[in-house]
């Protein structure tokens, strides 16, 4: 045996049964590399363009679409408000067509009021829904944004008005007031009451979803 070769160490391996011992060599193996795991591939989601997880603008874009859809839902029963106090008059003919009671809508200026009134915050609705499209789109337009929120804060006062001063004229409508001895008229002129009576109450719908609006673009703002 050379000196530059490794010896072999035999070990005595004792059984337990009182076999006898067994030699085994001791061989330095070399470990194989294992070969690297191939990634896995996550199955790709599909998002909506407007909504994209990444996205730090997209609790903005949440917010703005929603103030799209709540000016669409606000242009309804304003718009009706206003038709339907606009045709609410009605004639009582009294034993002959020679005598007849009319009850009009502009002979009480707080029905003309509130059909006016009515009719601006359809209008403004409509032409505000493209500047709300224009925030979907870039939610960063903060001065844009600002606009939308004063203009809503003007319509929502006003209407508010519009529809107070409607409501007390129902009122005294359907119950009348007797210490001033005036009648209550819903006894005679059904359909003009029941018209005006369902656009005050589309026009309360109306300011409730206005006030949404305000409450939307001032927490839009605040998170700028």
């Amino acid at each position: 045996m050379s000196s530059g070769e490794p010896a072999a160490v035999s070990i005595p391996i004792h059984d337990h049964h009182g076999k006898a011992p067994a030699t085994s060599s001791a061989v330095p193996a070399a470990a194989a590399a294992a070969p690297a795991a191939a990634p896995a591939v996550a199955p790709r989601k599909v998002s909506i363009p407007f909504f994209r997880r990444g996205d730090h603008h997209r609790g903005s874009r949440c917010l703005a679409f929603l103030d799209f859809i709540l000016r669409i839902a606000a242009f309804g029963p304003a718009l009706a408000a206003a038709i339907s106090t606009g045709t609410s008059d009605e004639t009582l003919s009294v034993f002959t067509e020679f005598y007849q009671f009319r009850a009009r809508f502009d002979d009480f200026p707080a029905f003309l009021f509130f059909l006016v009134a009515n009719a601006i915050v359809a209008g403004y609705l409509v032409l505000s829904l493209p500047f709300s499209a224009v925030l979907v789109i870039r939610p960063q337009t903060i001065g844009l944004r600002l606009l939308l929120l004063v203009c809503d804060m003007i319509m929502a006062a006003m209407l508010t008005a519009a529809a107070s001063a409607a409501a007390a004229i129902v009122d005294l409508a359907h119950n009348g007031n007797l210490r001033a001895n005036w009648v209550a008229i819903c006894m005679q002129f059904h359909g003009f009451c029941q018209r005006t009576s369902g656009s005050v109450v589309a026009s309360f719908l109306t300011v409730v979803i206005l006030m949404f609006l305000v409450i939307l673009a001032a927490c839009s703002i605040r998170k700028r």
